[in-house]
C-alpha cells in the first residue's frame, strides 16, 4: 500500500469521528426523533413525560361583575330639584298618566292611560300602563251615515331607556307588551312601542310628549258560510298617534 493512500484513509476516519462527536453534543446525546430515551423510543417533537408536571384540573377564577345598586327599600322619596336624586336614578318612582287624541277623517279615537314607573337602575325604567281606548267611526252606506263605536283596554308592561340630553331634558324609547281586550272581539295580544321626550317641569313634574304605535290582535268569531257554526279568525288592529303624559316623582 502506498503511503499516500494510508494518510488519506486516516484523515477520513478522523473527520467522521469529529462530526459524530459534534452531533452527539448538540443533541444532548439523544436524537430529537427516533432516539432511545430510557429504553424507549421518542416519536415526534416534545418533552419526555417524566420531565413534565403531573396532570391536574385547573379552575381559573372568573372576573368580578358589576351588580346594580338600588336604595334600601328600593324607592327614593323627594326626588327632583332641591333633592340629591335626579330623574332617572335608581329608586325613582313616577306616577301619572297620558292622554291621546287621534282624529282622522270621520274617525275619532280617545286614549287615557294611567301609569306607574320605577327606575331599577340608572336610566332604565319598568312601567305598568293601563290604556282605555274609545273609538268612534262614521261611514256612509247607500247615501246614509252609519255610526259605530268600540272600546278597548290595553294592560302593558313597558321597559324603557331614558337618555339624558341636559339636566332637565331626556329622550326615551319604550316598548310595551301585554294584553289587549275589546268589547267586540275579546282578548288578545298587544305591542305598543313609543318614542318621546321627558321634560322636567317645576320641582318634580315631568311632561312627556310621545309618538306611539299600537299593534293588537284578537280572535274574531264569524259565522261559517252555509252553516250554523262559527269559525275563528284573527283580527289585527293598528293605530298611530301622539299622546302627552304628565307624571310626578315621589
Amino acid at each position: 500500500m502506498k503511503l499516500s493512500h494510508l494518510v488519506f484513509g486516516m484523515g477520513v476516519l478522523a473527520g467522521s469521528t469529529t462530526l459524530s462527536s459534534v452531533a452527539n453534543a448538540q443533541s444532548g446525546g439523544n436524537m430529537s426523533t427516533g432516539a432511545a430515551v430510557g429504553g424507549s423510543v421518542q416519536v415526534g417533537a416534545g418533552t419526555p413525560p417524566a420531565a413534565l408536571p403531573a396532570s391536574r384540573s385547573d379552575n381559573d377564577p372568573a372576573p368580578q361583575v358589576a351588580a346594580p345598586v338600588v336604595p334600601a327599600g328600593g324607592i327614593v322619596s323627594q326626588a327632583g330639584i332641591g333633592g340629591s336624586t335626579a330623574y332617572g336614578r335608581p329608586g325613582v318612582v313616577e306616577l301619572g298618566g297620558s292622554l291621546g287624541l287621534n282624529i282622522s277623517g270621520d274617525n275619532r279615537q280617545l286614549t287615557i292611560a294611567p301609569s306607574v314607573g320605577w327606575f331599577f337602575t340608572d336610566n332604565l325604567q319598568i312601567s305598568g300602563i293601563v290604556g282605555f281606548n274609545y273609538a268612534h267611526t262614521t261611514t256612509t252606506v247607500a247615501g246614509q251615515s252609519v255610526s259605530s263605536s268600540a272600546s278597548s283596554l290595553n294592560v302593558l308592561a313597558e321597559p324603557s331607556y331614558h337618555l339624558p340630553l341636559t339636566r332637565s331634558l331626556f329622550a326615551f324609547l319604550g316598548v310595551g307588551l301585554g294584553l289587549a281586550y275589546n268589547s267586540r272581539d275579546g282578548a288578545g295580544f298587544a305591542l305598543a312601542p313609543r318614542l318621546g321626550m321627558n321634560i322636567m317641569i317645576g320641582r318634580s313634574g315631568i311632561l312627556s310628549p310621545a309618538l306611539q304605535f299600537v299593534y293588537s290582535t284578537t280572535n274574531l268569531n264569524v259565522p261559517a258560510p252555509g252553516s250554523a257554526s262559527t269559525s275563528t279568525l284573527q283580527a289585527v288592529n293598528t293605530s298611530f298617534g301622539l299622546n302627552v303624559g304628565y307624571t310626578i316623582m315621589l
